[in-house]
Order: structure tokens, then sequence, then C-alpha cells
């Protein structure tokens, strides 16, 4: 099905939220109710084999391919927004004007608005975050500072029929396919695991002893940042949004569905993950696991815990509201 469609009005969008983890953030954002578990206590969890050993669970990786599949698109000459997928969990759009600024809004049913920058030169893909219902998705072209125009626009009924989708499938946000090094790290991590809490303690332990936190960066980073997860990986240095999308590919790639959170830890702005584990559900910020239970500790956190300038960046961690999920 195609719909051609121009809306000719203007209006005003705000900029994009800086990644540095900081308090300095003016922005008002709407209200997330999802709820998760902060403490979780997990019985009779299988002991990882030993260093260079092989576990029980199979660590080959499997990375789910988005695809724009021309079946259900709406579309004028200046961009293109396909909806074949969204019982996936994630539709695609492609910018091919002329305007140097174009953003993409993403309202679903729980009217949360995701703003996104489009980037032309092809598709990119965007996580439906809200339940299944109504979603307005829209692109607009900047027209003068901080107007834009209506460029295309529909309200879709959309039914998500795959509930993990938009947490497997990478975005624009999470960037990773079968040929990256964060997929390839993943596996070896994986290969002692005897089940997937092996493989979150696995992964999550590598993050946190090997990448630092890169403070210059933090204060400098522009709006509309997009990790590269394997530049993070080789850099071995990143901020909370950079930690989040290393550890979030990795885990997607080994087939466990993963959230990439945003909001605020304490009064600081702050990106951190949640995992979805068997028999226990979601489990927010990810966390430590001793043997017996997992400590609600982000990997940020738990990297730089003895660091206290760390702390004037994203507070100290004890108050956890999600805004946005990527």
């Amino acid at each position: 099905m195609i719909r051609k469609r121009m809306i000719l009005f203007t209006i005003f969008i705000g900029s994009l939220s800086l990644w540095g983890c900081s308090n300095n953030l003016s922005n008002n954002f709407p209200n997330d109710s999802s709820s998760e578990n902060s403490n979780i206590t997990v019985s009779e969890e299988p002991v990882a084999s030993t260093s260079g050993e092989i576990g029980s669970r199979d660590n080959t990786s499997f990375c789910l391919v988005p695809s724009a599949d021309s079946i259900d698109v709406f579309q004028n000459s200046d961009a293109i927004i396909d909806i074949s997928n969204t019982s996936e969990g994630y539709i695609m759009a492609s910018y091919i004007g002329n305007s140097k600024k174009v953003k993409l809004q993403i309202t679903g049913s729980d009217n949360i608005t995701y703003t996104y920058n489009l980037h032309g030169g092809g598709y990119e893909v965007f996580p439906l975050s809200s339940e299944s219902g109504n979603y307005t998705i829209a692109i607009f072209e900047n027209v003068i500072d901080n107007q834009y125009s209506t460029c295309l626009s529909e309200v879709v009924p959309i039914s998500i029929s795959n509930e993990f989708g938009p947490y497997l499938y990478p975005n624009q946000y999470v960037t990773f396919n079968s040929q990256s090094d964060v997929v390839e790290k993943a596996e070896e991590l994986a290969l002692s695991a005897n089940s997937d809490l092996n493989v979150i303690t696995n992964i999550y332990n590598y993050i946190i002893k090997n990448i630092s936190y890169d403070y210059d960066k933090a204060e400098n980073v522009q709006s509309g940042y997009t990790p590269d997860v394997d530049e993070i990986l080789s850099s071995k240095t990143g901020i909370c949004l950079d930690y989040a999308a290393v550890m979030t590919s990795m885990l997607r790639s080994q087939q466990i569905p993963t959230r990439l959170e945003v909001g605020y830890a304490g009064e600081s702005y702050h990106a951190w993950i949640s995992t979805y584990i068997s028999d226990v559900g979601w489990v927010n910020g990810i966390i430590e696991f001793n043997g017996t239970k997992w400590e609600l500790m982000d990997p940020t956190f738990a990297a730089n815990s003895s660091e206290k300038k760390l702390k004037s960046f994203i507070g100290d961690g004890s108050n956890y509201t999600t805004k946005y999920i990527y």
C-alpha cells in the first residue's frame, strides 16, 4: 500500500538531549510507567565453566536483520516510511530530499514521543517501544532555526506480535550486525556459559573491567549523538550511552532481549540497560549476579564506582527513572 501525503505547516521541535550524563538539562520529558525488578532472587543458577572451557549453552551468535520489504509503505518525493515489519517491533525510514536537518518522530499508544535525526543515504531502523495500538509516525524538515515543517505524517494501527522484537533487532542507537566486533566478542565471552545468566555475567564483567569513562566526551558530546559500538570496544572508553549500547549489542546478538534505557539516575540524565531473564522477567538497570541474586548496578557505575568524579555526571544511581527505551 502506498500513501502520498504532504502537510505544509510549521512546527517547533526542541533539540535532542545530550548524552553526557549531565545534570545540566532543561528538557522536559514525558513519564514512562514501565516497571521492572531491581533486586531478583534466582535460585539454583548453574555455575559458568572455568576460563577456557566450553559451557553447555550454545554461544553461536544470531543477529536479526531488519528489512524494508516495501509491502506496506507511505511516501512522497522526499521520504519513505516502511511499516512492513511492525509486527516484529520496528519501522524503517529513508529521507531522500534536500533538507540538511531532518527529524523523525514516533508517538506510540503510551503517548511518549521519540525524536530521532534522519541522516539520509538509505534506510534507518527505529524500534516501536510502546505496546500495540495507534502510532503517529512523522518526518519533519528544518525550515529555519528550530522551525520544522511536516514532510510526511501518518497514523498507523500497529499490532506487535513479537514482544521481544524491539529488543533483539538492531536500531539507530544499537547498530550491529553479524560482522561487528562486538558480536564476535560476545560469542567469545559466552563460550564458557551454561545459561543466559552466565552470558550476562560474563559480558557485564568484561564491560566494567575494560571500558573507562570518558569525561571529556561527556562534557562535549553533541545533540543527536549515536554510538559506534565497535569503536567504543576498540578505544575502551565511552560515556553512559556507549556502555549501554555495547552491552545491549552483545546481549542481543546472543538472543537475550535487552533494552537500552534512557532517563534519570537521581537528578542526572543517564543511560543503562535492562535485560530479560526467563522465568524472572525484565530486570532493571543491569546488575551484578553474586551467585544468589542480582544487585542493582548498571555498567557505568560498576566500572567507575570508586571514582567520585563520576557522580558529578550521573549521580549515585539511587533513583532510576526510565523515560525512553530503545
